[in-house]
């Protein structure tokens, strides 16, 4: 039984620690960073089975999940130095002997709370967080008990349980918990949570990341290798019994070409699910949420549901209507129906009308249909010619637009999200520059205001030859001018 925590102790204790320092040195975070890869490491087979015992995920669906988190984590403490030195931005010829530079400090106590179907690749804001040296509340999903008590129960070991600390209550004490003063909050998870997260936020006006999914459209055109194609986008959607936030939701495609696709998915299928296998589905609820997704469906392939086991086949819907039930919400399982168009233009259409998705994922070798949907959808990602593969690539941020979220994490966004970008003018005190600076104080006159101007007027930054040719010129007006002429 863990210890019922209260939340005001717990956001005071963090915010305490956060203040003592603890976090921000570049040393403790690698250190931090490093500890979080043992975890991973070291309790792989305790991950595995408090993850399946939440959700029956496949052990080697959660292994891919803990490797990626590893290397994700892996590529922080590898940049992370370069990352909090500062960014130097260009300067103004006025600016030349000025410093100008964005310094990067932590928010400072940071609410995490996770979801249940991908627990570990929700744990990456974790390793962010880390990197910029804020201290971290954990709340993991209420629906991933098994996991979330593992997490509390092991993780302080690997991680200063001062500095991170998990909140593992049901439903009525996180409301609590968001009552408290947070200085970001990072939300993987449903819209309908996340909208209440967001008003929660509005009280502190507390910067949000929410992570939200919506309906990822698939685009497949004529000139796409379609055994390829459907291997891959099956994949995707049975990929965790398509209970993914990345599955591709539905597909867009010409008749013709939605006929041979069938063919192949079924072989697909049938390779990578033998024996009519079924796919787990995390509890009874939600098996009865898609089967009614079922109803008045032209099932091409599957279709079974089995209560018993909690489980549902791997199915493909054909000549599917724009306005059918499972195309008004994300499906979140393994159900992949087809709408049929004509061609890019109209699935361009059909796209822009609706919600903003997190991905669309494409199936064309044309380079102009590539660029057509790049540059006429908005989404928070393309992929073309695959699915899912883009959340594993380090350095593309992942994160949504509109309605499928806001914010972005991996690589030096998962920096970047976790801290407030301070911009810093160190103004230089030489004798010369302060000549150069009277030119702003009163009484003024044009010919202060013509030389002012002169010197404000945007260029380039200068080069070396351009920073010389200026500090010249700074001489030379400082010996020119006598002081009465000021």
């Amino acid at each position: 039984m863990l210890q019922q925590l209260n939340p005001v102790d717990v956001v005071a204790k963090a915010r305490r620690t956060f203040n003592s320092g603890t976090t921000r040195s570049l040393q403790q975070r690698k250190k931090y960073l490093r500890s979080l890869v043992n975890f991973f490491q070291e309790k792989e087979d305790g991950i595995i089975e408090s993850v399946f015992a939440d959700s029956r995920k496949d052990e080697e669906e959660v292994r891919w999940e803990i490797y990626t988190a590893i290397f994700h984590t892996q590529y922080l403490i590898d940049n992370v130095g370069k990352w909090v030195n500062g960014e130097n931005v260009p300067k103004r010829w006025i600016d030349t002997l000025d410093k100008i530079y964005v310094h990067s400090e932590p928010y400072g106590v940071v609410l995490l709370v996770t979801c249940w179907n991908m627990p570990i690749l929700t744990l990456l804001p974790l390793a962010g967080a880390i990197a910029a040296g804020n201290c971290v509340v954990i709340k993991p999903s209420h629906n991933g008990h098994h996991f979330g008590t593992f997490l509390a129960t092991v993780l302080p070991s690997y991680l200063d349980p001062e500095c991170y600390s998990i909140f593992c209550e049901n439903h009525d004490r996180v409301e609590k918990l968001l009552d408290e003063k947070f200085d970001y909050i990072y939300f993987t998870g449903s819209a309908s949570i996340g909208r209440m997260i967001h008003r929660a936020a509005n009280k502190y006006l507390t910067p949000t990341t929410l992570q939200l999914g919506g309906k990822n459209p698939v685009y497949i055109d004529s000139s796409a290798d379609l055994e390829q194609a459907a291997a891959r986008i099956i994949w995707g959607k049975c990929l965790n019994s398509g209970q993914s936030c990345s599955s591709p939701d539905y597909v867009l495609c010409s008749r013709p070409i939605r006929e041979r696709f069938v063919e192949h998915a079924k072989s697909a299928i049938e390779r990578f699910y033998p024996d009519s296998q079924h796919c787990p589905i995390v509890n009874d609820h939600q098996l009865q949420r898609l089967s009614n997704l079922l109803k008045d469906l032209d099932i091409a392939l599957g279709g079974g549901v089995d209560f018993t086991q909690t489980t549902m086949q791997p199915t493909v819907a054909i000549n599917v209507s724009p306005d059918h039930p499972i195309m008004e919400e994300e499906i979140f399982g393994p159900i992949l129906p087809i709408v049929t168009v004509n061609s890019a233009e109209e699935a361009v259409n059909f796209i822009n009308t609706r919600e903003k998705p997190l991905v669309i994922y494409l199936f064309s070798k044309k380079s102009s249909v590539k660029k057509f949907f790049i540059e006429n959808t908005s989404s928070g990602a393309v992929t073309v010619n695959d699915t899912i593969v883009q959340v594993i690539v380090e350095s593309l941020p992942f994160g949504g637009v509109g309605s499928s979220g806001m914010g972005r994490f991996k690589g030096k966004d998962s920096f970047d999200t976790f801290v407030n970008r301070k911009s810093v003018l160190d103004k230089n005190t030489w004798g010369i520059v302060e000549r150069v600076n009277e030119l702003r104080y009163p009484p003024l006159t044009k010919r202060k205001t013509d030389v002012a101007t002169f010197l404000l007027k945007y260029r380039r930054e200068p080069s070396w030859v351009t920073v010389v040719t200026l500090i010249f010129f700074l001489l030379a007006l400082g010996a020119s001018f006598r002081l009465d002429l000021w």
